[in-house]
């Protein structure tokens, strides 16, 4: 870590400052002419609640101008406090101490419980990352990890009795310590790195060890009864089956839910990370949580064993079922670009799969040669639709195409086998309803709506 060293802040019996001995001092940063103060998401989150959080915006303005021309000095950070000399263009220097109140140890606890309680973020931290969502699910076990209004307390040697240029500048110098360590963040909430991978590191052996005790982590067996020395362990599960005849059948599964569960807002107060799109994401997350509960239902319905494994769908042909559902017009033309086609190409794909799914969408935008046996069995097909005088003219467009003479319909053979309707609109063909495998009641909906 840059101009990193090891320091003690002695407090000064304020509440706001710490002595247990993490605190640490960074060397002064260069000037920030031409750059933002911050890259970093977490460096952005302490910039957006800062000036969110202001109630003096002036104070704020000049002190990113002190900050930007490198008037802050050598930065010590330690539990509750922030402190630096800050020089004024007059060469005028003042010591300037920002003050934040540490967490309690419930806190704490809550915090390092709900870490531990979720596997990404105690991996992360352990590996020295902080994910962006730890703030968020901090706050969901009541711990406020940004500074809210009137929590940063300032003290100036030029003795403004609020935010001053120089406080302030102190507190935009904060933002691009974080771009270079996040963990300066929970330094200042009153834990040092090491003492917290410590901590952290300790409560996920110990909730290893009660998940391996008989009924688990928490203490009790199955039946809620508090585990002591003999209870059983179980049964494995190749003795469970093995026994599978004489044991007594399972309780039936219990039913999926009636509808697919909501999604986590991702509108927070803190920017999301750099070319991430918010309404993207939770498009994405609603749908995957609809396909899972329909994937869920198909799988609980009887004979589901018997029914083949659907097809995986080329990229192409996902786009397409996701602008099914997309409401929102960005989405959809990032979801026309990214498949490779125009605006107006994406609706009549969609159109195509409110019809009929891959097999209307592979009418609509696939050419296909059937066989000569298939393709004389599709004009036998042709020949006996409909009855002696009421055939409308068709004629060939393309292997597997048959236009209407005179009527801008026309029906396509699919390779699965059934007819698709075609209408023109505008001068393209358009899908006009669903398949089917009797040409003569595929037709009948496009021709009766031209």
């Amino acid at each position: 870590m840059t101009g990193n060293t090891n320091a003690h802040d002695g407090g000064d019996g304020d509440g706001g400052g710490g002595t247990d001995g993490d605190a640490r001092v960074f060397a002064a940063l260069p000037p920030a002419q031409g750059r933002g103060f911050a890259r970093s998401w977490w460096g952005l989150a302490w910039l957006k609640a800062l000036e969110d959080s202001a109630l003096d915006g002036q104070q704020l303005k000049k002190g990113r101008r002190h900050a930007r021309e490198g008037a802050v000095g050598a930065v010590s950070v330690g539990p509750g406090r922030i402190t630096a000399v800050v020089r004024d263009r007059d060469g005028t220097a003042q010591r300037s101490d920002v003050l934040w109140r540490r967490l309690s140890e419930e806190e704490w606890d809550r915090f390092l419980d709900m870490a531990v309680d979720r596997a990404g973020h105690i991996a992360a931290l352990l590996d020295r990352e902080m994910p962006p969502h730890l703030v968020e699910d901090a706050a969901g076990a009541g711990v406020e990890l940004l500074p809210g209004i009137g929590d940063l307390e300032p003290r100036c040697g030029c003795e403004a009795w609020d935010h001053c240029p120089h406080t302030a500048a102190l507190c935009y110098q904060m933002a691009r310590l974080l771009d270079q360590d996040p963990f300066v963040l929970l330094l200042m909430r009153g834990r040092g790195e090491r003492r917290l991978l410590d901590e952290l590191q300790v409560r996920s052996a110990a909730r290893a060890v009660r998940a391996d005790e008989p009924g688990g982590a928490s203490g009790e067996s199955a039946e809620g009864t508090p585990a002591g020395p003999g209870a059983p362990e179980g049964v494995s599960a190749a003795e469970a089956f093995a026994a599978r005849d004489i044991l007594p059948p399972l309780p039936a599964p219990p039913p999926p839910p009636p509808w697919a569960g909501q999604p986590p807002a991702l509108d927070t107060d803190a920017p999301p990370p750099s070319g991430t799109d918010a309404r993207a994401v939770e498009f994405l997350a609603a749908d995957a949580a609809a396909r899972a509960l329909r994937l869920l239902s198909e799988a609980l319905a009887p004979g589901h064993e018997q029914r083949p494994p659907e097809a995986e769908l080329t990229l192409g042909q996902d786009a397409v079922r996701l602008a099914v559902s997309a409401g929102d017009e960005t989405l959809l033309a990032r979801l026309a670009e990214g498949s490779g086609r125009r605006r107006a190409e994406l609706d009549l794909a969609v159109r195509a799969w409110r019809y009929g799914g891959a097999p209307a969408l592979a009418a609509l935008e696939e050419e296909w040669t059937p066989e000569p046996g298939t393709l004389a069995r599709a004009g036998a097909v042709l020949d006996g639709a409909w009855e002696d005088g009421d055939r409308p003219r068709l004629r060939s467009g393309g292997p597997a195409r048959w236009t209407v003479a005179g009527g801008g319909a026309q029906l396509r053979l699919g390779p699965d086998g059934r007819w698709w309707p075609f209408r023109k609109e505008r001068g393209r063909w358009a899908p006009a309803g669903p398949g089917d495998h009797d040409p003569a009641a595929a037709l009948a909906g496009a021709l009766g709506e031209v």
